[in-house]
């Protein structure tokens, strides 16, 4: 490490914390995006638009269990905690404790269970706590940047881990991971939402 980059090792430092001081939510987010700009692929949370065109689908009475993978700072996780029954439970994975920590601090709900660990494991996540399998799952990652072979092992074991007639719901900036998704979903709905930075595109992948 050069002397200029030892230099500026603490600025950056202060100019996440402040970040997440002014921001709240939003600082949380953009200092996971800098930590991890593969895993977050995106520099803001999602629109309103966007999730609520994301979980347009969704059949709220049948849903005893929604997972979700990468919740970053709860953009998603809060409407869905607002429609989910009251038996239902919310299951969030992340591979980044920063932002499991947040949630854990911030979402009071008995519902809500929030896991430090990899979206490849959901399985066996899903087992432990209960359940023989999910109603839905929710997906913001970038799955174009992710490491070789992470990608097609989630979208394995997510077409596993679904029940019948439920679907896998997948928001990006690309329709690249739609050719991914159809190697294992043969349903593929397909949506866009231009109200969202960047446009977003939406892919609703059912399990047959």
């Amino acid at each position: 490490m050069t002397s200029t980059q030892v230099a500026r090792e603490p600025l950056l430092q202060r100019a996440k914390r402040k970040a997440e001081r002014v921001l709240g939510p939003a600082g949380i987010f953009f200092k996971g995006f800098l930590k991890h700009p593969a895993m977050v692929g995106a520099i803001v949370p999602s629109s309103n638009r966007t999730i609520e065109r994301v979980l347009s689908v969704v059949d709220w009475e049948e849903c005893r269990l929604f997972v979700e993978y990468g919740p970053g700072v709860g953009t998603f996780c809060r409407p869905v905690l607002e429609k989910l029954r009251r038996d239902g439970r919310l299951i969030v994975i992340d591979t980044n404790p920063d932002f499991i920590a947040y949630l854990q601090k911030t979402i009071g709900d008995s519902r809500f269970i929030a896991i430090h660990g990899s979206a490849t494991d959901v399985e066996d996540i899903v087992k432990a706590h209960g359940f023989d399998h999910a109603d839905y799952v929710l997906s913001g990652l970038p799955f174009s940047n992710l490491p070789e072979g992470v990608g097609p092992a989630i979208m394995g074991a997510t077409h596993r881990v679904l029940r019948p007639g439920g679907a896998f719901l997948v928001y990006q900036y690309t329709a690249r991971a739609r050719d991914l998704m159809s190697q294992f979903f043969r349903r593929i709905d397909k949506g866009f939402e231009p109200v969202n930075v960047p446009p977003c595109v939406i892919s609703w992948g059912w399990k047959e």
